[in-house]
């Protein structure tokens, strides 16, 4: 069954490309400059998730998104995502480039309450391919549901500038998929309903859903993200 949480998720999606500029060689080191001090570790919690195609696993940012993984790993602790399904695969039309996102969760009695927000203006972290992001309403009313990033959707990033509340406060990225993109990728492709979804859902909504058969802390993997 798909989770109304998410039917706000995204209003409608207006990226502003451009192309990288290439450099032509690499400035000069400045004779006597203190090298730049190597960025701090950080402390990511691991997640498997599983599902018919395979093994997805989550590497959790608990330094830059401390509440939001918390909150993630509630539900993983106390195994409500078990049963739980993926239940949208958003696809954007961006010629031969994968582009989208990929969205599961749950609703009634196993859901936990809202969560604060944690915009990505301040974690510092960005929806780039393969972030795992929380779905919601306004900010501050994440629960449980999730979406995976196929491709960029640096769209969804906080625009503090913004006069829209809801573009200025964007989207709490927490973490990504270190292995199992590919399991991601065969369950966005997977058939979707031409009927179902509401608003800019429609026409996104798996069709049947994709059941997690559990989700589970499991060691870092041996490349580290």
């Amino acid at each position: 069954m798909a989770p109304k949480a998410g039917l706000a998720l995204l209003a409608p999606i207006a990226l502003a490309l451009s192309p990288a500029i290439a450099q032509d060689s690499a400035p000069a080191p400045v004779p006597g400059a203190t090298p730049a001090p190597a960025p701090a570790p950080v402390d990511y919690a691991y997640v498997a998730i599983t599902v018919p195609q395979g093994t997805i696993t989550l590497a959790l940012d608990r330094t830059h998104a401390p509440i939001t993984t918390a909150n993630f790993l509630k539900y993983v602790d106390t195994r409500r995502l078990d049963g739980a399904t993926f239940y949208r695969a958003m696809h954007l039309d961006w010629g031969d480039e994968n582009a989208g996102l990929l969205q599961g969760g749950l609703q009634g009695v196993k859901v936990l309450p809202p969560i604060a927000h944690e915009p990505t203006n301040v974690t510092g972290l960005s929806h780039k391919a393969g972030t795992i992001s929380m779905a919601r309403f306004a900010p501050g009313s994440a629960t449980a549901d999730f979406t995976i990033m196929i491709g960029d959707l640096t769209s969804l990033d906080a625009k503090p500038g913004s006069d829209n509340p809801d573009t200025r406060a964007g989207f709490a990225a927490f973490g990504h998929v270190v292995s199992g993109m590919d399991v991601v990728m065969q369950v966005w492709n997977a058939p979707l309903s031409p009927t179902k979804g509401e608003g800019v859902m429609r026409g996104q909504i798996l069709e049947p859903p994709v059941k997690i058969i559990s989700a589970r802390r499991t060691s870092a993997p041996t490349a580290t993200p």
